[in-house]
């Protein structure tokens, strides 16, 4: 397993991670979480990315105790935090309230003395931003994170981020985590090229299209046991199931074919053709899928495949960097 420096920061990563999002804890039982972290680890995966709202928790107590066999120096633990885990009013956003006391409880259910990673979840317009940047300059003194991060936010957000820390002559974030796949290339328009910049790396999730990638789903045909028929899971799924989007994602498979890899390989190959993707992140669910992912991490895509996906899915307009 390859790995990629995460923005302009010495932390390494591998270029394929496993996430925890509606599977360890939940879907996946205990045993089974274990199973499938051991096993990636055994591949070659070092990155082990979870939040504290994942199954209230118990994403990160089911990770922890997976992981907690490991040796740690050789791991990658990231979390994040931004959504209510309570009603209680504090236990929400990015104050420097709830960002101590996320990564305290991160801390203790995860079984680690610190985070390599800690996320902000989502932008917080109801925080002054300084107040977060100098909380995680705080934990980072601390020894209770190492690095900061984001998730979900804009080009602008990640630029002032950034700008305030150079202010404060505080930590700079050094990731985003975007979605991205080949069916959603929003982030090549504004914030790859920001973050680039700015020296913040991305981990990118859902790179499979929630499973749309893999080729299982097509015009009428779900089958029973996949996330397209469970309504607490398929919720964000409903823009890649149009008969539409599926006739094009078929239309990969010959590309695919040509190479030499699978359909989900070409998915991920793909994004990872992009310098500034330090990692795409998967939410396997058993270890027949991790050794798939991992065995077309190294899938050269010629210039002529790029371009016959381009034709099916383009690249959006492009407006610079934003300044």
């Amino acid at each position: 397993m390859r790995t990629r420096a995460l923005g302009r920061s010495g932390l390494r990563v591998s270029e394929l991670s496993l996430g925890s999002w509606l599977t360890l804890g939940s879907k996946v039982d205990r045993g089974g979480t274990t199973r499938l972290v051991r096993h990636a680890f055994d591949l070659g995966v070092n990155l082990f990315d979870t939040a504290d709202v994942y199954a209230q928790g118990e994403a990160e107590r089911a990770l922890g105790d997976a992981l907690a066999e490991l040796s740690r120096p050789q791991v990658v633990i990231a979390s994040k935090c931004f959504f209510a885990m309570t009603e209680t009013p504090n236990d929400r956003g990015l104050s420097r309230k709830h960002l101590f006391e996320s990564v305290e409880g991160s801390l203790r259910r995860l079984r680690t003395d610190y985070l390599d990673l800690h996320q902000c979840h989502r932008f917080d317009p109801e925080t002054p931003l300084d107040e977060t940047v100098r909380a995680y300059e705080d934990l980072i003194r601390q020894g209770k994170i190492l690095y900061w991060g984001v998730s979900h936010w804009d080009a602008g957000q990640i630029a002032e981020g950034c700008a305030l820390a150079d202010r404060y002559g505080a930590y700079r974030p050094i990731s985003n985590q975007p979605g991205y796949s080949i069916l959603d290339r929003a982030i090549e328009a504004e914030i790859v090229p920001t973050s680039e910049r700015e020296g913040v790396g991305q981990i990118v999730f859902s790179p499979l299209a929630q499973g749309a990638l893999t080729g299982k789903y097509g015009a009428g045909r779900r089958p029973a046991e996949s996330r397209a028929n469970d309504p607490k899971r398929n919720r964000w799924m409903q823009d890649v199931l149009k008969d539409d989007v599926l006739e094009r994602i078929d239309r990969l498979r010959p590309i695919a074919d040509e190479i030499g890899c699978s359909l989900a390989q070409l998915a991920l190959a793909w994004c990872l053709r992009t310098p500034s993707v330090a990692s795409v992140l998967i939410g396997a669910t058993s270890t027949a899928q991790l050794d798939e992912n991992v065995a077309g991490l190294g899938a050269a895509l010629p210039p002529e495949a790029l371009g016959r996906i381009d034709a099916l899915f383009p690249a959006p307009e492009t407006s610079g960097a934003h300044d």
